[in-house]
């Protein structure tokens, strides 16, 4: 007997991109059925999306696609076809939950609205993911998690006080609104198994953003805002400094007056101006020049163990090569060996949570269409006639 915790719920994934599939990435990889609704005939942008395992732009070898797409089952379905609308339905009636988070009313055209699903399968429950939410004056937004860094706010607190607003190289909206997701959709599974009654969810992704980042609302509400970079009103020394070698740093915090006296005398720092926290906060930068000398020359890991050893909080600056070799995350088990036949075997980052007594699985993310037959023959019943039709029609592509 299988010990995945979602082992038995059942996901029609018609989501794209980011923002829904690491909300059905988390399911799958906790043991949901998960089939994955995708159309040649319009490329999930997922697919499309560097970096590649192989030269070229193959949709199959879009890493990307890969870590946001583990252990679901992969078909091909044109939702531009009435006929490829047809058996769409039949993935409804087979859920338990249909996800999607294409533009505002697209869903409503091709023929599947939530009234539509709810006719099918009463108990259906439906989660969308949107830029502002569905409802409210922005509800016919398009965009993508990048908007929802700047309706949130996130872009004007970021970064420096002399500078423009930043704008994060990364989509930070599609990573946090996924959480969020898939907290609903567990509350509405639990709500379905009460009362058997399905739900619509409507997920922003500027909302959750913006719930992640109220302490800093909050300062801004009561003066003592703005822009810190790395700095903080509370602490002094606070930031990353410069350590041995290329673009290598170590993370450095002081919380007290007494963790600096350690911190100034493994320095060697002895100047009286940074005694209180008034001074240091008064003369910050020449603080950081003075902690910033010292640091310098020294290996980061071996500085921050340094450190932690006598109480001062201070961790390596982790670049990316870092992370994948980190032997903590390795020892935890973060990382889960998957075989794919454009990515080889490689290494996967599962869900960052351990249970004592269910399992996580990470399976290979499909390849465009690769289980048509596994779900439209042996799942749905459809004749192999039927799907070989249809595939040929261009209604199943």
């Amino acid at each position: 007997m299988s010990n995945l915790p979602l082992e038995g719920v059942k996901v029609a994934d018609f989501s794209w991109v980011g923002a829904g599939p690491r909300a059905t990435k988390d399911l799958a990889d906790m043991g949901a059925t998960v089939i994955k609704i995708e159309s040649r005939k319009r490329l999930d942008l997922g697919r499309l999306s560097p970096p590649f395992a192989t030269p070229g732009r193959d949709p199959d070898a879009s890493t990307f696609f890969a870590i946001t797409n583990t252990s679901k089952l992969g078909v091909t379905i044109n939702l531009n076809d009435p006929r490829g609308i047809e058996v769409a339905k039949k993935l409804v009636a087979w859920a338990d939950i249909v996800v999607e988070n294409f533009s505002h009313g697209y869903m409503d055209r091709i023929g599947l609205s939530f009234d539509t699903l709810r006719a099918i399968n009463p108990a259906i429950i439906q989660i969308s993911v949107s830029v502002a939410g569905r409802k409210g004056p922005l509800g016919t937004m398009r965009g993508y998690g990048n908007s929802a860094g700047a309706l949130s706010g996130m872009a004007a607190l970021s970064g420096w006080p002399d500078r423009d607003p930043h704008m994060a190289p990364f989509a930070y909206g599609d990573v946090v609104a996924p959480m969020f997701a898939t907290v609903a959709t567990l509350a509405a599974l639990e709500h379905r198994r009460q009362t058997g009654e399905g739900q619509l969810i409507d997920i922003s992704q500027t909302e959750p953003l913006i719930h992640v980042m109220a302490d800093r609302f909050a300062a801004e509400q009561t003066g003592s805002g703005g822009k810190p970079g790395n700095r903080s009103p509370h602490r002094a020394p606070q930031g990353a400094y410069p350590a041995r070698g290329v673009d290598q740093w170590v993370a450095i915090a002081v919380r007290s007056d007494a963790e600096w006296a350690v911190l100034a005398q493994a320095a060697g720092i002895a100047d009286p101006r940074f005694a209180t926290l008034a001074g240091r906060k008064a003369h910050e930068d020449d603080l950081d020049a003075a902690l910033s000398a010292w640091t310098r020359g020294q290996d980061k890991r071996v500085l921050a163990d340094r450190l932690a050893a006598i109480g001062i909080p201070a961790e390596p600056v982790n670049d990316g090569r870092d992370v994948f070799t980190d032997r903590e995350l390795i020892e935890r088990g973060h990382y889960h060996p998957v075989t794919h036949s454009k990515l080889g075997d490689t290494e996967i980052p599962g869900p960052p949570l351990r249970f004592s007594d269910s399992a996580i699985r990470v399976g290979a993310p499909p390849n465009l269409g690769e289980h048509n037959h596994a779900v439209f023959v042996d799942l749905l019943g459809m004749s192999e006639a039927e799907v070989r039709d249809l595939t040929d029609a261009g209604a199943l592509a």
